[in-house]
């Protein structure tokens, strides 16, 4: 599984060590990870997903998973999350009519 949060795509990022030496080593940033459901209103079901507390914050933000994923370009997102995306646009069509 990969270290990268399914909705923002942070992932990780690479820097220095400098010690007071000012000698250089290379490292990893790792993003902070965290595994959360989310409740999806058009699925009523939870979802489990890998997210960073930003995208965490954001999606409440929006006001809820489905809201953020049918705003979010398509570009933007994993497919597991495009996959996801296209079940909630299914099952609001199928609620409308």
């Amino acid at each position: 599984m990969s270290r990268r949060c399914q909705l923002s795509g942070r992932g990780v990022q690479y820097g220095n060590n400098v010690s007071h030496a000012n000698n250089k080593t290379r490292r990893r940033f790792l993003p902070n990870l965290q595994k959360t459901s989310m409740f999806s209103q058009a699925l009523a079901r939870p979802v489990r997903l890998r997210l960073t507390p930003h995208a965490i914050r954001t999606v409440e933000q929006k006001g809820g998973l489905d809201a953020f994923l049918l705003d979010a370009r398509d570009g933007e997102l994993e497919p597991a999350m495009l996959k996801l995306k296209k079940q909630i646009k299914k099952a609001i069509a199928r609620q409308a009519a």
